[in-house]
C-alpha cells in the first residue's frame, strides 16, 4: 500500500522553517498591534479628548497588552522547542479576541 503523496515526508523539507515563519508572523502582528495602540493614543491626545475617546484608548492600551502576552507565550514556545506543541484554543481566542477588539477601539476612535 503506497503513502498518499500529503502524508510523505519529504528529505529536503526543514522542519524548523514552519516554527520559524511562524514565530516571524507573531512579531509582524505584535508590531501592528503596537502601531495601532500608539495611534489611538496620539489620536486621544491630539483631537478633541472626549470621555468616550479615552475610554477607548484605555482600552486598545489594555488589549494590546493582553495581545503582547499571548504572542510573547508562543513565541517563547516556537523558539524554546524544536517541535512545539500546538496553540492552546484559550490562547488562540484570546488573540482574536484582542485583535479583533482592538481594531474595533480603533475605529471608534477615528468615526
Amino acid at each position: 500500500m503506497s503513502v498518499p503523496s500529503a502524508r510523505r515526508q519529504d528529505p529536503d523539507r526543514d522542519p524548523g522553517l514552519q516554527p520559524e515563519r511562524t514565530r516571524l508572523a507573531w512579531r509582524r502582528t505584535t508590531l501592528s498591534g503596537s502601531v495601532v495602540a500608539v495611534l489611538a493614543v496620539k489620536t486621544v491626545l491630539h483631537g478633541a479628548a472626549s470621555a468616550a475617546g479615552v475610554v477607548a484608548c484605555a482600552l486598545c492600551c489594555v488589549l494590546w497588552l493582553g495581545f503582547l502576552r499571548v504572542a510573547h507565550l508562543r513565541i517563547r514556545t516556537l523558539a524554546a522547542t524544536p517541535s512545539p506543541m500546538a496553540f492552546a484554543p484559550r490562547h488562540a481566542a484570546a488573540a482574536v479576541l484582542c485583535t479583533v477588539a482592538m481594531a474595533v477601539c480603533g475605529a471608534a476612535l477615528v468615526l
